[in-house]
């Protein structure tokens, strides 16, 4: 469990990293927790890349390809009730925005 995530979304602040292409990126973190056996991140992609072409929504981050990863002092409002759904099911939740 990393716990700069845990801390980043009890605190609902911003973190940034460079996920598996190397492209940098600032996040909202949403959900982390276990899904089909792997660690998962659920966020909000604010800023940066990406390979989809979509620098900004939902994103699911597989965190064995985050990397330099840091908390960033910037806060973020917690969470987006209007879409509620997308935070979907996990085999075991880490920690979740209220």
């Amino acid at each position: 469990m990393n716990v700069d995530l845990v801390r980043a979304i009890g605190e609902k602040r911003l973190v940034e990293f460079v996920y598996r292409t190397g492209k940098p990126r600032v996040v909202e973190p949403h959900d982390y927790g276990v899904r089909a056996g792997r660690e998962h991140l659920l966020g909000f992609q604010i800023a940066g890349e990406s390979r989809s072409g979509a620098p900004q929504g939902w994103k699911d981050f597989d965190v064995t390809g985050i990397h330099r990863l840091r908390v960033l002092d910037e806060h973020f409002g917690g969470s987006r009730a209007h879409d509620a759904q997308r935070h979907g099911t996990w085999d075991r939740l880490f920690a979740r925005v209220t």
